[in-house]
This record gives C-alpha cells, sequence and structure tokens, in this order.
C-alpha cells in the first residue's frame, strides 16, 4: 500500500470481520447506544433539575452521566456508520481526534471515580465535617483537576502518536482509534510511545484505583469498628455499593488491556473487552444508580408525576 494514503487514512477493521454479523450487530450497539444516552441524559437533567440533589454526590454523579454519553460518543457513532459502509476509512486527523478525546473521557473518568470515593469517604468517615470539608468550591475545584489533567494526558498521547511515521499497512485492527492499536502499525522508534503509554497511562489508571481501594478500606474499617447498629452499616454500605460495582465495571476490562505489553495475538481479545468499558459500561452505569439510589429514583418519580 503507498505511503500516502496510509498517511492519510486508516481503515478501521471493526468488530468482527464476518460481515453477516453486521446488520444485528447495528441493532444491538444502536440500542445500547440509545440506552446509555436516554439513561444517563435522564440522570443528568434529574440532578440538575431537582433542588434534593444539589449536594457533593450527585454533582459528580452528574459529572460522571455527562462523561458516559461523551465516552460512548467518541466511538458509537463511528462504529455504527462503519457497520452499514463498506468504506469504513476514517483520516489521519480524524483518527488522531478520536484517539485524542478517547483518552482525554476515559482517564477523566477514572479520576472522577476516585473523587466520588474521596466523597463517600468523607460522608461516612467524618459526617460532622463533610459540609465543611466537601464544600461547593472544592467540588468546582477537583471537578475542573480532573476534566483538566484528562485533556492534557490525552493530548500527550495525541501529539506523540501524530509524529510517528506510518509506512506500511493502514488496517486498523480495532473499532476505533486507540495508541496500541496504532503502534503497532507505526514503523520506526515507538520506545518512547509504548514507555508513556505503561508509565503515564498506568499512573492516571492505577493512581485513582488505588485511591478507590484506599477509600473503601478506611469506609469498611471505619463502619465495622465505630458502627453498632446494623440498620446504619447496612445503610451505608448501600450508598457505596453502587459506585463500587461502577468502578468494578470500569477498571477490570481496562486494566486487562493496558497492563499487558502490547502484541499482535492480543489485539481480537482488545476488542472485544474495549467494547465492555466504551460501550456496555456507560449504558450500565445510570441503570445500576438508579436501581440503588432511593434519592434518584424519588426523584425520577417526582419528574415524572409532574410530565403526567
Amino acid at each position: 500500500m503507498a505511503n500516502q494514503t496510509s498517511e492519510n487514512e486508516f481503515i478501521l477493521l471493526g468488530v468482527t470481520d464476518i460481515q453477516e454479523l453486521d446488520p444485528f450487530l447495528f441493532a444491538l450497539f444502536l440500542t445500547v447506544y440509545f440506552v446509555n444516552v436516554a439513561g444517563n441524559g435522564t440522570i443528568l437533567k434529574v440532578v440538575i433539575s431537582d433542588s434534593r440533589l444539589h449536594s457533593p454526590m450527585y454533582f459528580f454523579l452528574g459529572n460522571l452521566s455527562c462523561l458516559d454519553i461523551c465516552f460512548s460518543t467518541v466511538t458509537l457513532p463511528k462504529m455504527l456508520e462503519n457497520f452499514l459502509s463498506t468504506n469504513k476509512a476514517t483520516s489521519f486527523l480524524g483518527c488522531i481526534s478520536q484517539l485524542h478525546f478517547f483518552h482525554f473521557l476515559g482517564s477523566t473518568e477514572a479520576m472522577l471515580l476516585a473523587v466520588m470515593a474521596f466523597d463517600r469517604f468523607v460522608a461516612i468517615c467524618k459526617p460532622l465535617h463533610y459540609t465543611v470539608i466537601v464544600n461547593p468550591q472544592l467540588c468546582a475545584l477537583m471537578a475542573v483537576t480532573v476534566w483538566t489533567i484528562g485533556f492534557f494526558h490525552a493530548l500527550m498521547h495525541s501529539i506523540m502518536t501524530s509524529r510517528l511515521n506510518f509506512c506500511g499497512s493502514n488496517h486498523i485492527h480495532h473499532f476505533f482509534c486507540d495508541v496500541k492499536p496504532l503502534l503497532e502499525l507505526a514503523c520506526g522508534n515507538t520506545e518512547l510511545n509504548q514507555r508513556l503509554l505503561n508509565t503515564v497511562t498506568g499512573t492516571i489508571a492505577m493512581g485513582p484505583f488505588f485511591l478507590t481501594l484506599l477509600s473503601y478500606f478506611y469506609i469498611i474499617t471505619h463502619l465495622f469498628l465505630k458502627t453498632h447498629s446494623c440498620s446504619m452499616l447496612h445503610k451505608a454500605l448501600s450508598t457505596c455499593a453502587s459506585h463500587f460495582t461502577v468502578v468494578f465495571l470500569f477498571y477490570t476490562p481496562v486494566l486487562f488491556i493496558y497492563i499487558r505489553p502490547a502484541s499482535g495475538s492480543s489485539l481480537d481479545q482488545d476488542r472485544v473487552i474495549a467494547i465492555m468499558y466504551t460501550v456496555v459500561t456507560p449504558a450500565l452505569n445510570p441503570l445500576i444508580y438508579t436501581l440503588r439510589n432511593k434519592k434518584v429514583k424519588g426523584a425520577l418519580n417526582r419528574m415524572i408525576s409532574k410530565k403526567l
């Protein structure tokens, strides 16, 4: 393939090589995307409109819903388009842009989940000081900080990847542009890019993950040592269950992909696992929070009652 062609565009090979499955997969992923946008959009609307949910916990939940909508929108529309199109090409600039926003929103969500764990830690372990510590100014500062760090982390990857030379095949064994599949296509030395992926992205992912685990360790320790009422213990644990479930669903596939060294034999597995955290998890998050959170369910019921 000509060098000029491979540098001007890439071909996304998609989820599967079996073209007969494309109509079914299109309908399936379109449904999941609709559930994601409708569910997270509803939570975002409820959090903004209901004054009873104007607290730090639901402020961060609104941020999470916004992130989930944007995160899936980075990859799913292009995937859906490729299911129906014989031309699966994407421009070089479009590919780098998709890579940027994927890492921007993904790393921001990882850090936001750690912030939400910190919020639960203060609420449960230091309830008398909660409103003083987690005040509106701190909430705004933490939200701006995680979004900003996420943006510059992604900018690093997009700049470094755009400087690579792609002189061989332009076929990406994935359904979206990511660093690892692009490194497989690059010619020349990619050691620095690989090192940045392992160290910086690893830190962005593992740092918040360990902070989240640390917050829950202190929460559980505090509850079992200080709480003598079973009903209070159950109530406190139930408020954390939704968030911990989201953390588990988000981090399990992410860690599985990015901790392993890049290898051509793992690309098919990477595509399947990537569907979990780019498609499935964002759609499940609103269901997890609405089914387990009485305040969100109450706000939804009030909003539906007003419309009826």
